[in-house]
């Protein structure tokens, strides 16, 4: 029942409940995606942008625990392996004010987000505003992605740095 009220809801797709999701009909969900329990989607709304904000590809898997939040777009391309307990968003609250609570200020540094296909994200990791996470990449638990990542690469750390290239696959015989 749920899948129609995405904009696209993939074959042999997941969902496990509990679920914390808003705006769905801006979301599009991939075939065979997993989407563990206790995680949070949410759409910003952004005026009259009908558009669609968050993309999940085909044979992505989230553990769950997981917050993803867009005003115009989180893009999680193809076979991404996600850890618990990741935030990645396209924007920030706003801070300056002073007298005004926080959650009142609004959002501010709206930027795309990509995560390419087949990277790995480990548990608790936070993705900012902005950042391209490569094809193939591996970012360490606990890390902050503040900046992007080349493609092939692992990271770790906060902020997140690189460590190590991810050498070609060799041939063995």
């Amino acid at each position: 029942m749920i899948s129609r009220s995405f904009a696209k809801f993939g074959k042999k797709s997941v969902i496990m409940c509990p679920l914390r999701i808003y705006g769905e009909e801006r979301m599009e969900i991939g075939d065979r995606v997993f989407i563990g329990s206790n995680s949070w989607l949410q759409t910003v709304p952004a005026g009259e942008n009908k558009s669609v904000a968050i993309s999940i590809g085909n044979g992505t898997s989230i553990a769950g625990s997981c917050h993803i939040s867009a005003v115009r777009m989180v893009i999680i391309e193809e076979n991404v392996l996600m850890g618990r307990n990741i935030h990645i968003s396209d924007h920030m609250h706003k801070y300056t004010g002073a007298n005004i609570p926080v959650q009142s200020q609004g959002i501010d540094k709206i930027a795309p987000v990509v995560i390419c296909k087949g990277a790995w994200i480990g548990e608790n990791v936070v993705v900012c505003p902005g950042v391209t996470i490569g094809k193939g990449s591996i970012i360490g638990a606990n890390s902050v992605v503040n900046k992007d990542i080349p493609d092939f690469h692992v990271a770790a750390g906060s902020p997140a740095q690189i460590i190590k290239k991810i050498d070609a696959i060799k041939k063995e015989g």
